[in-house]
């Protein structure tokens, strides 16, 4: 048990070094980045554009289900107007930027470790270095970049239309009246709240993204290997964003 416990930690301790250094080499790519840009562009093209239908998805019926729960929960304490008070700030805190993101998770996140997993385990990574060109500043760099930039306004966007959704649904179903429920929203919405989200969100695709290279540039064992890698990376992610929003949540919002 101790020797399983103590190469537990060795492994752990490894990767967090290997991860580190991978972290800094993105960093320290960072002046190529206007000379990469078209590479960027088309990650943030992936990353943004070509998630839009299913966040909308995401986040309308998250705004839907949030107006149900919030009035199921307040029933008989207080009026159910207070819904445009209380539902569309739990949104922009927390629902929507964090729902966003492990969605993001799956699809960027484990896209990315596959991407770059088959690219590990088929030597194209190694065909680049032989040909001079560093993989962290020509395939990481751009994909931490993009994600981290595009994940701020894809919570901008399912915040909102989370918040068409509960309005929608309390005006339809739950007969508050449509100014009303904008009344309570305007009274209770503030900047900073906006703000926190956005602050929360370039934290949670930086994760993303990096520990989706991470993982992918870590990939061995043929197609298998790729596929562990694919649930791996989903996995640290989902975790990772969790604990940056509580550690977060004590600085921007506690």
């Amino acid at each position: 048990m101790l020797k399983f416990l103590i190469k537990k930690i060795t492994t752990f301790l490894t990767d967090l070094e290997e991860y580190t250094l991978l972290f800094f080499g993105i960093t320290k790519s960072l002046p190529r980045m206007f000379r990469d840009r078209k590479l960027i562009f088309e990650q943030m093209v992936h990353v943004g554009v070509n998630s839009i239908v299913l966040i909308s998805i995401i986040g309308f019926f998250t705004g839907a289900v949030s107006s149900w729960q919030v009035a199921y929960q307040i029933k008989g304490l207080v009026p159910i107007s207070f819904l445009g008070s209380g539902t569309p700030k739990a949104i922009i805190l927390e629902m929507g930027p964090v729902l966003a993101a492990i969605v993001l998770a799956g699809r960027v996140g484990a896209s990315i470790s596959a991407e770059l997993g088959t690219m590990k385990v088929t030597e194209q990574i190694d065909a680049l270095e032989s040909m001079a060109i560093n993989p962290i500043r020509y395939l990481a760099m751009p994909r931490v970049v993009a994600t981290t930039l595009m994940l701020p306004v894809l919570v901008v966007y399912a915040s909102t239309i989370a918040i068409i959704g509960s309005y929608l649904v309390a005006t339809i179903f739950l007969d508050v009246p449509g100014s009303t429920f904008m009344r309570g929203f305007r009274n209770t919405f503030e900047v900073k709240d906006l703000v926190s989200a956005a602050i929360k969100s370039l934290f949670f695709g930086l994760s993303i993204s990096s520990i989706g290279c991470f993982v992918g540039f870590q990939t061995k064992g043929g197609a298998q290997g790729v596929g562990l890698s694919t649930i791996k990376s989903f996995v640290i992610c989902a975790a990772m964003i969790l604990i940056l929003d509580a550690l977060l949540w004590n600085f921007l919002i506690g």
